[in-house]
């Protein structure tokens, strides 16, 4: 983790199998995808080039509405998002905000702690197994 509270880890697989490997492993953990961003689609739409690089917003509705409970800022980073992408030298990697940084900024205290380390837990599950 650096100091903007984001994750990044590098993947052992290319840009396209790590994306496929990303939404097995949602799929697999019984998580909502509730949306696909492919900003490299999007750049090329307005005549711009962008490496590849593609956010999946994904969440379990049960365990994100407890952290708006704690906290209704929190939606602002809610669903979770992890982002594929490929770096100058054509390495995919994952990235992700760390759901303690969020825990903090939004002050969700002691009593969401649970939840929290549990989320932790699922994202570098999620990333692990699309990256490695």
């Amino acid at each position: 983790m650096n100091e903007t509270g984001l994750i990044t880890i590098e993947s052992k697989h290319s840009f396209a199998e790590t994306l496929k490997r990303l939404d097995s492993a949602l799929q697999s953990a019984r998580m909502t995808v509730f949306a696909v961003f492919d900003h490299a689609a999007a750049a090329s739409e307005a005549g711009l080039q962008l490496r590849p690089t593609t956010v999946l917003a994904f969440g379990n509705p049960a365990a994100g509405t407890a952290l708006m409970q704690a906290n209704q800022l929190a939606g602002i980073d809610l669903p979770l998002k992890i982002l594929v992408w490929e770096d100058q030298g054509g390495i995919a990697k994952l990235t992700h905000s760390n759901p303690i940084t969020l825990a903090e900024r939004y002050s969700l205290g002691t009593k969401i702690a649970p939840q929290i380390a549990r989320m932790a837990k699922l994202l570098a599950c999620i990333a692990e197994a699309a990256g490695g």
